[in-house]
């Protein structure tokens, strides 16, 4: 089951990075020079004026319980309809003589805004946990690997969207994250 989740993740993203593909092909363009019919001018490449960078940072700091969480990420928008990037993303929960948890990985993201104020998204994200719990038998360490697959509206307004996603992939045995319902702030600059 797991082998057949992983397939159909991997089949949507390539259905996302071919659509991306060719999108960019499409909205390209050359500029011929007016007085010579044979040479095109060079087109100057305005590739960082499409590309924004935002992501999230959050913590929370007690005697009992520490929460660390850094998300880097960055797209560039095709046009005004679609954008595509990738992210990383770091995070540090413990629970004082409980667990210790770090997660650290990465994600591709697509966006698609089919009007001015709602947001479609799909992501990609893959985790590496190492968790560690204390228990009265004993501490127990675990590695493991997990992905998600979220599909998200959202309403937006200038660079900032506020929305909810689905983890398609959600499996409420992964520990990774307790429902496949997720709220989500998403800025980008």
């Amino acid at each position: 089951m797991k082998k057949n989740s992983a397939t159909k993740a991997m089949k949507v993203l390539l259905f996302m990075l071919l659509i991306s593909l060719n999108i960019s092909v499409f909205g390209q363009q050359t500029k011929t020079n007016p007085k010579t019919t044979t040479s095109p001018q060079k087109k100057s490449t305005d590739f960082w004026n499409h590309v924004q960078f935002g992501g999230g940072i959050g913590g929370g700091f007690g005697n009992q319980y520490s929460n660390l969480y850094v998300a880097p990420s960055a797209i560039y928008n095709f046009n005004s309809y679609f954008s595509a990037g990738t992210g990383l993303q770091m995070s540090y929960v413990s629970s004082k003589d409980e667990f210790n948890n770090m997660i650290v990985g990465g994600s591709l993201i697509g966006l698609f805004n089919p009007s001015e104020f709602i947001q479609l998204s799909a992501e990609l994200e893959e985790l590496n946990v190492s968790s560690t719990n204390h228990f009265l038998t004993g501490t127990t360490k675990s590695n493991f690997w997990n992905t998600g697959l979220f599909f998200g509206i959202g309403y937006r307004t200038d660079n900032v969207t506020l929305g909810v996603k689905y983890n398609l992939l959600f499996n409420p045995d992964n520990r990774v994250y307790t429902t496949g319902l997720m709220p989500f702030v998403r800025v980008y600059f």
